[in-house]
């Protein structure tokens, strides 16, 4: 399935990191974000977008079924949603849905404990969105559960580890970190694409400029997500899957929880 994260402080009411194709699916694997009491009633109360791209939006159209939900994305990502994939236009006649404007740096109170604040990743707009001048297209999002002091980066689109970046990650004590590809020529090489993945945004996981040693050095809990079906490190016999164990890096997986 895609990567997606389901998130809350009290456990219950709970935000989603983006709205996959596969939400529904993912929804209905979890009791804790089944339906109740009421046919339309859904612990569900928001989605927290890194980006715009599709296998993170397109589920947004799946939620309509739902009570009102309040969607949080930079202005640029909430823009595309109106206007090159009017998802907003589609659903305004469907669900009540209030769409909120995220500034990188603001924290936004989800619920009693549960803090989250934008940091800028990218700025690579979705390929429908074409060339574009402004800057926050993708995001990561720093969660802190302001009862326990526990936080977690998610970053399922991290195209350079830079100093802004590595300020987050440091101190955190569970980073989700993108996977997306072991090596940069990776889907040239087994002939299902010809993009490299810095190109698309994503640095890759292997070598001297790659993002496991990075990783590795982390304190906390380093759990890489967003992986494509050509990486090896889906192979849980793999020699990279190994390589990266060895450093104290997860792979994620479906029903992965994590409590701080």
């Amino acid at each position: 399935m895609h990567a997606g994260l389901a998130v809350s402080g009290r456990g219950e009411r709970w935000f989603l990191l983006n709205a996959t194709p596969d939400v529904h699916h993912q929804l209905a694997t979890d009791p804790n974000l089944h339906p109740g009491p009421g046919p339309r009633d859904t612990p569900v109360a928001g989605v927290l977008l890194t980006d715009a791209e599709f296998d993170h939006t397109i589920g947004l159209l799946i939620l309509r079924e739902g009570s009102s939900l309040v969607v949080h994305g930079t202005p640029e990502v909430l823009e595309a949603l109106e206007t090159q994939f009017p998802v907003r236009n589609l659903l305004s006649d469907y669900a009540k849905i209030d769409w909120q404007p995220v500034e990188p740096g603001e924290p936004i109170e989800l619920d009693e404990r549960l803090r989250a604040t934008a940091f800028r990743t990218g700025g690579k707009p979705p390929r429908y969105v074409g060339s574009s001048e402004r800057p926050n297209w993708e995001l990561g999002y720093r969660l802190e559960d302001t009862a326990t002091g526990g936080t977690a980066v998610y970053a399922p689109t991290v195209p350079r580890w830079d100093e802004s970046f590595a300020a987050q990650v440091a101190d955190a004590d569970c980073v989700f970190c993108d996977g997306t590809f072991y090596t940069d020529e990776e889907m040239s090489r087994q002939g299902t694409g010809s993009q490299p993945g810095l190109s698309m945004g994503h640095m890759p996981i292997d070598g001297p400029d790659g993002s496991a040693r990075r990783l590795a050095e982390l304190r906390g809990r380093k759990i890489y997500v967003h992986v494509n079906n050509t990486n090896p490190i889906l192979d849980e016999n793999s020699a990279e899957r190994r390589g990266l164990e060895r450093q104290g890096i997860e792979i994620g997986h479906a029903g992965l929880e994590v409590e701080l």
